[in-house]
């Protein structure tokens, strides 16, 4: 394994017994403004962008332009690339390096039609070759370490070892592993067994994803998979302190949870949104945080999503008065 492939023991237990914890990419919903407010609570010890689409016919550099390597500091984020053509992925992942990128990822998950329709995202996971052949074209380039992010399968989970041993083979730092089929997309459970497939067929590491929702799902996760870090996504925009949780638990602290985090990052993420985007745009984005952050109170999530109002802040300011109890 080259120097470029290798992460240090330190990378992956940043401060001894806890494991290192990601904040994941999610198109639509983790977009600059969730990932720099919850850069602001803090908590996780590295971000990754939402991908950037490679199309055959990309101009390289104008699409690299969206990735800022300052974004989440000081937390670092790596870059997500998604594509399908070896020229324009290893141009892409030149750029992106020459731009501070500390870490490019493949995408090899995203179930979007639109996106697998053209050989991109997913679909790579029907062709373990083809995934081989781009993810080597990356690291063939690439000056920093290159990783991979898989879902179990495109219809079902009969070529995982196919895929994970092809990123391998083609020189990947580490593999994260969302344990669904393109075809389940975020519906039944996520297979964690599939997770401990992974570790026992690869020698790189292997990044946990999918249903991590609190702390007992992460300890549990780990324990059942051996993985080596944990990725969360969805989990941090029901909880974003849930990241500060599971810290506090492998430090032996109490759990410094509390309303008024969560009420931080509302307003952070209010004020980001703010004068950037129409207001209708801020309201729909802001009651797309609803469906997280109230999931478990659906009388109240209803409410919310049903609650018409011209200035998002109004909106925000609602969010925050149910979430620290002062709303009878």
């Amino acid at each position: 394994m080259s120097d470029k492939e290798r992460l240090s023991p330190d990378y992956w237990t940043p401060e001894g017994a806890r494991p290192r914890l990601f904040l994941a990419p999610m198109e639509g919903l983790g977009d600059r403004f969730f990932r720099q407010a919850m850069s602001e609570l803090g908590g996780f010890d590295e971000a990754c962008s939402e991908f950037i689409r490679v199309p055959k016919n990309a101009h390289v550099a104008s699409l690299a332009r969206v990735y800022n390597s300052i974004e989440t500091a000081p937390i670092p984020i790596a870059a997500q690339i998604m594509g399908e053509d070896l020229d324009h992925v290893a141009a892409m992942t030149i750029e992106l390096v020459n731009r501070g990128a500390p870490r490019i990822d493949l995408n090899c998950g995203c179930p979007s039609n639109t996106v697998t329709g053209r050989g991109a995202g997913s679909s790579l996971l029907r062709t373990p070759e083809r995934l081989h052949d781009i993810v080597k074209a990356i690291v063939n380039v690439s000056t920093v370490p290159v990783t991979a992010k898989l879902r179990s399968g495109f219809e079902d989970t009969s070529l995982l070892d196919e895929n994970l041993l092809a990123a391998q083979d083609a020189g990947v730092a580490f593999i994260t592993l969302h344990p669904r089929t393109k075809k389940e997309g975020y519906a039944p459970p996520a297979r964690w067994d599939l997770i401990a497939r992974a570790k026992e067929i690869l020698s790189v590491p292997v990044v946990g994803n999918g249903d991590i929702i609190c702390v007992d799902s992460a300890l549990e996760m780990l324990k059942q998979t051996g993985c080596d870090a944990l990725m969360i996504g969805r989990g941090a925009a029901q909880n974003p302190w849930i990241f500060h949780e599971i810290r506090a638990h492998f430090a032996s602290e109490p759990s410094p949870r509390n309303a008024q985090g969560v009420i931080t990052f509302i307003r952070r993420f209010q004020s980001l949104i703010t004068d950037v985007m129409p207001v209708k745009t801020q309201v729909n984005k802001l009651k797309q945080l609803v469906n997280f952050l109230f999931g478990s109170c659906p009388d109240k999530r209803k409410e919310l999503l049903r609650m018409r109002c011209s200035d998002p802040s109004d909106l925000a300011d609602v969010m925050v008065l149910e979430l620290s109890g002062e709303t009878r």
